[in-house]
């Protein structure tokens, strides 16, 4: 017998099928779960919020604080289109669920640029022609702050290591790789 065959064999006989037929039967009745209430400081702002616990913190961020610097570029942590700082630490956003960051501070996109002040990153991205159509321009930026707050940017080959994550489909990386480089000595 084949070891998935034998995990099923282990559930007793229609409990799988009995919590799979009353989840969809919810989600046709249009059933919801109980929102969750949460804080959570983003650049910088506190703001506490009420949610459905199973939205991603990606659409809390785009779609309830309308924060769309952010994208939503594959929705499975594949392309890095969505890296935003968590704690100062930098993750993929769309797989993650926001309830998991109750009193986190968050920055994204958005939050980087002290006014009219383009952060040294943001600068160094238009110095270094490291974008193309855009679209992960911002996750490529903050994926780069995290990247030199590591301190994983003392070489080309260590930025594109540690860069690694996310994705240019239009193949910038020679500016992105120098942009961070440049950033990284300036801060």
């Amino acid at each position: 017998m084949a070891a998935g065959a034998a995990t099923l064999a282990a559930i007793p006989s229609g409990t799988a099928l009995a919590a799979s037929s009353a989840a969809t039967t919810a989600n046709q009745e249009g059933t919801s779960m109980t929102p969750a209430r949460i804080r959570l400081t983003v650049n910088g702002n506190s703001r506490e919020l009420e949610l459905d616990p199973r939205q991603s913190l990606l659409d809390v961020l785009r779609e309830t604080l309308d924060l769309t610097g952010t994208k939503k570029g594959c929705n499975q942590g594949a392309c890095g289109a969505c890296t935003i700082l968590v704690d100062g630490k930098r993750i993929n956003s769309c797989l993650t669920l926001a309830v998991m960051h109750d009193g986190a501070e968050i920055t994204t996109i958005e939050g980087l640029a002290k006014g009219d002040e383009l952060h040294p990153l943001q600068a160094a991205f238009i110095e270094h022609d490291g974008l193309q159509c855009g679209f992960c321009t911002s996750g490529q930026i903050m994926s780069g702050v995290g990247c030199i707050a590591e301190g994983h940017a003392h070489s080309p080959e260590e930025i594109r290591f540690w860069m690694s994550g996310n994705i240019c489909r239009c193949g910038a990386y020679p500016g992105i790789v120098a942009a961070v480089a440049d950033a990284a000595g300036r801060t």
